[in-house]
């Protein structure tokens, strides 16, 4: 018996027929390889195993991102600089109750709607002292008219954080290609993205940023659940809009 059975039977209480059962086996083992040869290289972020390692990237996609681009129409404002001095560093989970756990959208590429939700709970939270966590499934049904597309799912990058830094979490789209599937922890960066609107296929929020081996980062929640990446976080390169992810950034001003 295979090693992936145990796996994803047991960790991720996955289920198949006979004849699924080997095709996602060999699905699994590709991806397992391809893990291995990307741990044993020298990069700043490491992959592993997790509940997507059964699936191809073209199955991932369709279920997990967003499948048409994005025209980003919500970031065109302006923003302006607080022209004060930032700080060097910043975690708001580490600044107060600002911050709600890491949710998992599931098998719907509504991740938008989790980035959205994670944004304004944080904002409100921030200036009405208190945490209160917001339905996506409603901002779903009450959004189809708009340019979201439901389930199918501008900044330049210091205004981004100047934002973090003197806001509050700002709400960013980037494009995930096949490595992110699998990302286990460190300092996330790609030579396959783009760093164009047209291309950004996922939604999510920036709650602080700093530095890990001389390399800046932004410090970013997911809404995959908190057993993917670090403990549902991730880490991206900053300063190089990487994947495009201060093309499409917003986050809502409160009305005090």
């Amino acid at each position: 018996m295979s090693k992936s059975t145990p796996f994803l039977h047991v960790q991720y209480n996955k289920g198949y027929n006979l004849k699924e059962y080997y095709q996602r086996l060999q699905i699994f083992t590709e991806n397992k390889k391809r893990i291995d040869k990307h741990n044993e290289g020298n990069h700043s972020f490491t992959m592993a195993l997790n509940q997507f390692s059964d699936m191809t990237f073209s199955e991932f996609r369709k279920s997990f991102l967003m499948s048409e681009p994005q025209n980003c129409s919500a970031t065109k404002g302006n923003y302006f600089s607080s022209n004060g001095p930032l700080p060097d560093s910043i975690d708001w989970r580490k600044k107060g109750n600002y911050v709600t756990p890491v949710k998992n959208q599931g098998g719907c590429g509504s991740c938008w709607t989790f980035s959205t939700t994670g944004c304004l709970e944080s904002v409100t939270a921030i200036n009405k002292g208190k945490l209160v966590p917001l339905s996506e499934q409603q901002l779903v049904d009450c959004a189809q008219d708009f340019n979201n597309h439901g389930c199918n799912g501008r900044y330049n990058e210091m205004e981004l954080v100047d934002a973090v830094g003197t806001h509050n979490p700002v709400s960013f789209a980037f494009e995930v290609t096949s490595d992110f599937m699998s990302y286990h922890q460190g300092v996330y960066t790609s030579t396959e993205c783009h760093n164009t609107t047209d291309k950004v296929n996922h939604a999510v929020l920036a709650v602080g940023y700093g530095q890990e081996n001389g390399t800046p980062h932004w410090i970013v929640k997911n809404s995959w659940g908190s057993s993917w990446g670090m403990n549902g976080y991730f880490l991206i390169e900053r300063g190089k809009n990487m994947c495009g992810l201060a093309a499409c950034a917003s986050f809502p001003v409160p009305i005090l």
